[in-house]
């Protein structure tokens, strides 16, 4: 595995543990200003994750061009 999908990786871990703990804010008795505080940044977060996801997809993809005999793109 190349090192720069291990820290796409590692970053998605990261991201998940820190998207966590605004989920168990969410999930707390409510107080609204630390509720839209959490809303805001879970959603901003999970849109991380998700360009971290498609990140480490086109990492995986990329080899296998590679060994298809296709250029590869950067």
């Amino acid at each position: 595995m190349s090192e720069r999908l291990e820290t796409l990786k590692r970053a998605r871990e990261r991201m998940i543990e820190d998207r966590d703990a605004h989920a168990k804010v969410l999930a707390a008795p409510f107080d609204r200003d630390k509720a839209e505080r959490a809303r805001s940044k879970f959603t901003e977060i999970q849109a991380l994750i998700d360009a971290l996801d498609r990140a480490i997809t086109g990492e995986d993809i990329i080899p296998q061009k590679a060994e298809s005999g296709h250029p590869q793109r950067r």
